[in-house]
């Protein structure tokens, strides 16, 4: 299968880049909705898209799915996330050559959350603690992977302290990560803040924001608490005063995304990288405000 362009060779022709996150669906009938919503998203045509990963099971083999048929079906150069969870090194060795013998050469190198019920991540027998061994492990393999690693502007909740989290980034990219996605986060001076301790501790790579457009508050509150981000008291009094009314407060999210990635373009971000929880008609609306 002819191989996926590097992203790192994307980055190097000097404009932003627009990527675009998705899950695997639990049923068919959601990998049908997600199909509708990458033939929508075509029209946009994003520089990369990229699948999330769960260790074992069907979620794993749906993410698979997802890759192959995005990459065949639709034409996208495509990024699969690859985690630690529940993989001894030869399962992860087994895996980066499938990952690679399928033409895919761009992967989101991660860690991996604890399975649900678990306080702390623990790995498995001669498995990987942290993704920066898994960044090592997939470069030694295949050296022709373009790896990409996560960042928290607001630090990972686990980390001790932001500069300790940095210390995590600097180790995944010396372990060969080529660039950084960050966590959503909703002030942008705290994305900028985090750039400039990266530079500071010695950091080069692209490092490319994550952001989510609102669709709930209820919602949001608990993506926010699940991963430290930070919401503004600004955008929640907004939300709050759409009340129950959707589309008022989908209007709210897309508006407020759509101010920050503007103001981060402007300030010399890399692109952009959106978390759309399948949905096409967010990543439509920024990409036709962005081009008005």
């Amino acid at each position: 299968m002819q191989p996926d362009r590097s992203i790192v060779s994307l980055f190097a022709q000097n404009r932003p880049l627009r990527s675009i996150e998705f899950f695997p669906p639990k049923d068919d009938a959601g990998v049908a909705a997600l199909r509708a919503t990458a033939a929508a998203l075509q029209r946009i045509s994003p520089d990369f898209v990229s699948v999330t990963y769960g260790a074992g099971g069907s979620t794993r083999e749906r993410t698979a799915q997802v890759c192959a048929f995005l990459k065949s079906d639709f034409g996208f150069t495509v990024m699969p996330h690859l985690t630690c969870v529940g993989h001894t090194r030869d399962e992860l060795h087994t895996l980066a050559d499938q990952i690679h013998d399928n033409g895919f050469r761009n992967i989101m190198t991660l860690r991996g959350d604890p399975p649900k019920g678990a306080d702390t991540f623990i790995p498995t027998t001669d498995g990987l603690r942290y993704a920066s061994e898994l960044a090592a492990l997939l470069k030694t393999r295949h050296p022709d992977f373009c790896l990409g690693v996560a960042g928290y502007p607001e630090k990972h909740p686990e980390a001790a302290s932001l500069e300790a989290d940095i210390d995590n980034v600097k180790r995944k990219i010396d372990a060969g990560g080529d660039f950084v996605t960050t966590q959503l986060f909703f002030d942008n001076a705290v994305y900028l803040r985090f750039v400039e301790k990266c530079h500071a501790r010695g950091i080069t790579v692209p490092i490319v924001p994550g952001i989510m457009p609102v669709l709930s508050l209820k919602q949001i509150q608990r993506f926010t608490q699940m991963c430290g981000a930070t919401l503004p008291a600004k955008l929640i009094t907004r939300l709050e005063a759409a009340g129950e009314n959707t589309d008022a407060v989908e209007s709210v999210g897309l508006d407020w995304a759509l101010t920050q990635i503007r103001e981060l373009l402007v300030q010399g971000a890399p692109g952009y990288h959106l978390y759309i929880l399948n949905r096409a008609k967010s990543a439509l609306a920024l990409a036709a405000g962005l081009a008005a």
